[in-house]
């Protein structure tokens, strides 16, 4: 007998990032639609020819999206917000695009908000979250896109004369609705012109999501009768919410919705991962489908893990076991694989299937483009190696191969001393800030970075490759953050950034500056859209051995008399957004290790006359354990390593923080033990329903709610920014309120950047003359 093999999903931006640079051609109108198509379609084929060539007995396809998964399922739903009415005139490649950006490529509609976006689940990626009504409407409006990955992945097969069994990836009902917003059915646009209300997700939402199953049903019902049309054998629904503590309302839903699909034509296999199943097992094991997988890889006893879901499964099921970590780039522990799956095989046979244990969006492309230290040689599978690893334990499984390496062990030396916090309390700390800096009602900074323009990437390539020297590098860089000082001088910003010129990304930058980090120099992973980031690889003890930041921020200070802020990424970020092992206690160690260099660097930037310093942590919530059981420690050590970061700051010292794209409702008691002077956030995207948050929950420190949002190219009045501000005085008050975009600036280009922040400095204005009345 043999074992089946495959993945949950594959990267789709390239090995060379072929995807981000076609569509960012398109939507600047420099390629037509049709070259563009020819750009997507050749990555796509990479991706069906790298499963064929990895012999993997079942091919994955499906999950190429142009953007988003769900936002693509959204569209093909025939989701509209009513923002958008008249985009049902585009193609779905354009409307996804429209939807996400805000933005109609095609320009026949006004620019609009964009749709909310956030973490999907714990990962650094994100998804465009569906915005439904209560008495929402689905149809099939177009699944061409699906039909043509089938097709194509089905030529290919046929092209390489081999037998091949054809998976299509599908986002599951029951998740595609647990992760939507629900919308006032009435509702054309918000107030603050977000088009969404600003009480989402309350107590009563669950049930009205819930109640729309019997309207998505058939959408699904239908795509899956018109895929069995085609031939397609397995469909791999993926109901990641299987991997929360869910309700028992969910629960239920779970089994009507697919009692509902059980007469479909092609055989269904259930998907969870990130996590164990948990409370929902005996649910998931029972639904009447196929087969269902789990991925053992976070889980704390993985064997036992397997051998519980074993005996809830009933004897005519396929259990897919996801073996290989599709969010590590360190190899597979084969002698582990061996154990686990040589047992599952002794009591399932044929009806074990082997694969990864997430999609490997997840991971970078190709190791074989990087030059791997020697150190590092054996240790490491990007995605495509990650293929080679499934057919591998596939073999393991059966004995057709034998184990011959252990998990790669990283050791660390835990600090001498616990974490430590600043002295002071927020209201002494603020007046003593106050006296120093002087600072307006209203005062009002960006969170950072300005546009990293071709010129800055064109210097910083040369001098990576050695065309340029050392000096002329930096000084094309301080010619940068003059103009940055510059444009915020005329603007009449109050604090200052020195925009972040010779950075490359938030993370990788202090990574490359740190002692214990690797970096690979192809190793891009999507986070959003067609925004990739190269996370750092933890390979021992993080430590940082010269200052990091200090000579540039004090090049910009002497640029300005204005306050400068001294930028820095938090230890919670540096550690979510790198492939470090995910056991809790190697992390707990090295998040304390990274807080330990940021803190030295706190010092000497306050030491340089520095006395305003930022310690972004966006990613404060995204390493949130699943299970509620495990969440309580992970706040613990998420908050006491962030006062460790800026511990050694004085009274006067300034610190801020930034958070952006992530539900804070479930976390604001641990942001304000974080005890940062002044928080900005992101809610504008999102409909200010992040300030709800704040709304009477006793939040004591200064906080700047972004008053736009940066990720999309529109710029909003300053009218619409006005909304904002005037939202949150209602509960804050004014002289603890600043006024800032959501995010960093760096996705801009110049003309949109001054733009936007003429307006927010201009409803700056109005907002003082009428709150000092």
């Amino acid at each position: 007998m043999t074992v089946q093999s495959h993945i949950l999903g594959y990267p789709r931006i390239g090995d060379k990032r072929q995807t981000k640079f076609a569509l960012e051609k398109y939507w600047k109108g420099k390629a037509t639609k049709d070259e563009t198509l020819a750009a997507l379609q050749a990555v796509f084929d990479t991706n069906i020819q790298n499963q064929i060539d990895a012999d993997l007995s079942i091919i994955t396809t499906g999950d190429f999206a142009h953007y988003d998964l769900v936002l693509t399922q959204a569209v093909s739903f025939g989701v509209v917000p009513k923002r958008f009415a008249g985009s049902e005139s585009l193609d779905t490649f354009d409307r996804q695009f429209y939807f996400a950006r805000g933005r109609d490529c095609t320009n026949q509609f006004e620019d609009t908000p964009a749709w909310q976006m956030t973490k999907w689940f714990d990962t650094n990626y994100h998804y465009l979250v569906p915005e439904l009504t209560a008495d929402q409407e689905f149809k099939n409006t177009d699944f061409t896109q699906v039909f043509k990955q089938v097709d194509d992945a089905k030529a290919i097969i046929a092209k390489n004369g081999v037998e091949k069994a054809l998976k299509v990836v599908l986002v599951g009902p029951l998740t595609f609705l647990y992760l939507s917003s629900l919308k006032a059915a009435s509702q054309n646009g918000s107030c603050c012109g977000c088009g969404t209300t600003h009480n989402e997700d309350a107590a009563g939402d669950d049930a009205t999501k819930i109640a729309l199953l019997d309207k998505l049903l058939p959408v699904y019902a239908d795509l899956l009768a018109q895929l069995g049309e085609r031939g397609v054998e397995w469909v791999q629904i993926d109901e990641p919410i299987l991997s929360l503590d869910l309700s028992s309302e969910w629960q239920q839903a779970f089994e009507r919705a697919y009692n509902g699909l059980q007469r479909t034509p092609p055989k269904l296999i259930v998907a969870s991962y990130f996590d164990t199943l948990g409370n929902n097992c005996n649910v998931a094991c029972n639904l009447p489908v196929s087969g269902i997988h789990i991925d053992i890889t976070r889980a704390k006893s993985p064997k036992q893990y397997v051998t519980q879901v074993i005996d809830h499964l009933p004897t005519h099921k396929v259990l897919s076991i996801g073996v290989v970590d599709g969010r590590s780039v360190w190899t597979t522990d084969q002698v582990q694989a061996s154990e686990i799956l040589g047992g599952a095989y002794e009591r399932l046979g044929e009806r074990l299937w082997v694969g990864s244990g997430s999609s490997l969006l997840h991971l970078p492309v190709d190791l074989s483009h990087e030059n791997v230290p020697s150190e590092l040689n054996g240790k490491l599978a990007f995605a495509k190696q990650k293929l080679a690893e499934v057919t591998l334990c596939a073999k393991l499984a059966t004995g057709d191969a034998k184990a011959d390496k252990n998990a790669t062990k990283i050791d660390l030396t835990p600090l001498a001393d616990s974490a430590k916090t600043r002295t002071g309390v927020f209201k002494d700390r603020y007046a003593k800030q106050q006296e120093r800096f002087n600072l307006p009602l209203f005062p009002t900074t960006t969170i950072g970075s300005f546009p990293q323009t071709p010129e800055i990437r064109k210097a910083r390539a040369d001098w990576n490759k050695g065309v340029i020297n050392d000096e002329t590098y930096e000084n094309a860089m301080k010619a940068e953050i003059q103009k940055a000082c510059d444009e915020q001088e005329k603007l009449g910003i109050d604090v200052f950034v020195h925009g972040e010129a010779e950075r490359t990304d938030m993370v990788e930058y202090f990574a490359k500056y740190m002692k214990g980090f690797w970096l690979a120099s192809n190793g891009w992973v999507q986070s959003y859209g067609t925004r990739c980031v190269r996370p750092p690889i933890v390979v021992g003890d993080i430590s940082r051995p010269n200052a990091m930041t200090v000579d540039w921020t004090v090049y910009a200070q002497g640029l300005t008399d204005k306050p400068m802020k001294g930028m820095l990424t938090g230890p919670v970020t540096i550690l979510n957004w790198s492939f470090a092992p995910s056991d809790t206690a190697t992390r707990d160690i090295l998040r304390l290790q990274i807080a330990d260099a940021i803190n030295e660097e706190v010092r000497d930037l306050q030491d340089a006359g520095i006395g305003i310093i930022q310690i972004d942590e966006p990613a404060f919530r995204e390493g949130l354990p699943l299970k509620q059981a495990d969440q309580a420690h992970y706040w613990d050590e998420a908050v006491a390593t962030f006062k460790h970061s800026c511990s050694i700051a004085n009274e006067d010292t300034q610190i801020h923080t930034h958070m952006c794209y992530s539900s804070f409702h479930d976390c604001l008691e641990h942001i304000s033990a974080m005890d940062a002077d002044v928080i900005t956030i992101e809610t504008s995207r999102s409909g200010l329903q992040l300030l709800d948050a704040f709304k009477g929950e006793g939040y004591h420190n200064a906080i700047g709610p972004g008053v736009y949002d940066i990720h999309s190219p529109r710029t909003p009045s300053a009218e619409n920014m006005q909304v904002v501000i005037d939202e949150a005085a209602k509960y804050i008050p004014v002289e603890r309120l600043w006024v800032n975009p959501d995010c960093g600036l760096k996705t801009r280009n110049w003309e949109e950047t001054i733009s936007a922040l003429d307006n927010m400095v201009k409803m700056t204005k109005v907002v003082r003359d009428l709150y000092t009345k």
